[in-house]
């Protein structure tokens, strides 16, 4: 959906559902500090009460928010698309930037919304800030799985410097570089190459 449409509210799905829906859009877009409460309570059409009642306080919701966040796009999308799409460990790696490129492509377009949030939050100690730390290292360890799959000699190091790739390439397409993921992807086929493995024939 792209960000300039406003979305029909379903009156028969309950509150909480609303206006969880509602935040996941726009906090996946400008991240959760930008967003009051009542922008997220107009666009799920309840009452501040309604919101309130279902999450104590926004940072509630932000939780909420990245939970869901990471059921919908890092295991519903990206997990399952790699999976899907690729049936080799090396090309699984690969297949990420594939993927990447398509995203990076669409007007609605959003960016990570872990790196997003992470940065809004400067208190290490912080619930939201900690959360998307462990979103992200949740990514990681989904590399590192295919990195030990793939004979990879030190898979921790590599899934942490794939990642890099990974949210580098998120920012610069931020920036507006259409080419950011295959770049990003020809960097991958030199850490794959130093471990010794062939990139996978397209």
């Amino acid at each position: 959906m792209a960000a300039r449409e406003i979305p029909v509210v379903d009156r028969s799905r309950s509150g909480r559902d609303r206006i969880l829906d509602a935040a996941y859009g726009l906090f996946s877009r400008a991240g959760v500090r930008a967003i009051g409460v009542d922008t997220i309570t107009a666009q799920a059409d309840v009452a501040k009460m309604t919101l309130y009642r279902n999450f104590a306080s926004k940072n509630d919701l932000a939780l909420a928010f990245l939970m869901l966040r990471e059921e919908r796009w890092t295991e519903g999308w990206v997990q399952a698309e790699v999976l899907r799409r690729a049936d080799t460990p090396a090309a699984q790696l690969l297949t990420i930037f594939e993927i990447f490129t398509e995203w990076f492509a669409r007007e609605d377009f959003e960016g990570c919304a872990f790196i997003t949030s992470l940065l809004e939050f400067d208190d290490r100690a912080d619930p939201v800030r900690q959360a998307c730390v462990t979103h992200l290292a949740n990514i990681r360890a989904f590399l590192r799985e295919l990195a030990t799959a793939a004979g990879v000699a030190d898979p921790e190091r590599f899934a942490a410097q794939w990642h890099i790739l990974m949210k580098g390439s998120i920012v610069a397409a931020h920036e507006g570089d259409a080419d950011a993921a295959l770049k990003a992807r020809e960097l991958g086929l030199l850490l794959l190459a130093r471990e010794g493995i062939a990139a996978p024939v397209s």
